[in-house]
Order: structure tokens, then C-alpha cells, then sequence
């Protein structure tokens, strides 16, 4: 997994209606990237409401808050409409920035050994140094954390 003081990975990846969105598009400004495994599973709807509910406060503090996932473009739109999820979702289906962020790692569940994505949330500097880490993210606490941070 990537640390504070290192390079984000570019990406480009295509968004719940399909445009083609890159991390560079936001140069010069910071922006949180975050990992999650999976649309419309419990721990991952908790997180992303908590990131709406949080919404207007990261707009305040002029830093888009981007979610990605494997999902597909239709899964993405399906979640976002079920849930009123006004930030950017991006599908990473081949893997580009999962791996790029170091975020697709062994886990086990229930004794079982698979590969998947570690629950991570980035939050990448103006410059795109990545600064801060926030690994093995808890899904109801992620926003509060990273909007602490962001305030200082």
C-alpha cells in the first residue's frame, strides 16, 4: 500500500455515466480517494452515506471525494441512485488504481485466503503527494476522520 510522501498513481477511470475521469483532473487541489470493495454491501453503503451525509462540508472545503470500486458503470449508477450519493464513483474493473494504490492485498475471511480490496481511503495534496493514509478505513467513522484531518 502506498504511503504518505509518495506519488498518487494517474488513473482514468469512467464514472457512473460513463465519462472518463482522471486523478490529474484535479491538480492543484486536494482531493480524497477512497477504496471500498463492493456496491450496495452493508459496510460499504454505511460508508458511502456517511461520505454524503459529509457532502456539503467537503464542498466547504473545496475537496472532491472520489470512491472506487470493481464494479461495473451500471452497478455504480444503480448505488448511487439507490443511496442519493453525490460524489464521484469510478469503476476500476481492470484493477488500474486498486493495484496502483497498493489497495488489492491477501484477506482472509472466515479462515478463507482471497485477494481483494483492503478498505482505504487517500487523501492526495494539491502537488499529488499523496498526505495522508488513513489504511483499513472503518466505514462509519471514514468521513468524520479525514474531514478531522482536512480542518486541522
Amino acid at each position: 500500500m502506498l504511503t504518505e510522501g509518495m506519488r498518487a498513481p494517474e488513473f482514468t477511470l469512467s464514472d457512473k455515466d460513463g465519462n472518463s475521469v482522471s486523478l490529474s483532473d484535479f491538480a492543484g487541489k486536494r482531493v480524497v480517494v477512497y477504496f471500498y470493495p463492493k456496491d450496495s454491501t452493508p459496510g460499504c453503503t454505511r460508508q458511502a452515506c456517511a461520505f454524503a451525509a459529509a457532502y456539503e462540508d467537503f464542498r466547504t472545503l473545496d475537496v472532491p471525494v472520489i470512491g472506487i470500486s470493481r464494479d461495473s458503470v451500471a452497478s455504480h449508477v444503480r448505488f448511487a441512485e439507490k443511496n442519493n450519493l453525490p460524489f464521484l464513483l469510478l469503476s476500476d474493473p481492470e484493477r488500474q488504481a486498486t493495484e496502483g494504490f497498493g489497495v488489492w492485498q491477501e484477506k482472509k475471511n472466515y479462515g478463507k485466503v482471497t485477494m481483494g480490496v483492503v478498505r482505504s481511503t487517500f487523501v492526495v495534496g494539491p502537488d499529488g503527494i499523496i498526505e495522508k493514509v488513513f489504511p483499513k478505513a472503518k466505514p462509519d467513522t471514514n468521513a468524520a476522520e479525514i474531514l478531522a484531518y482536512l480542518r486541522g
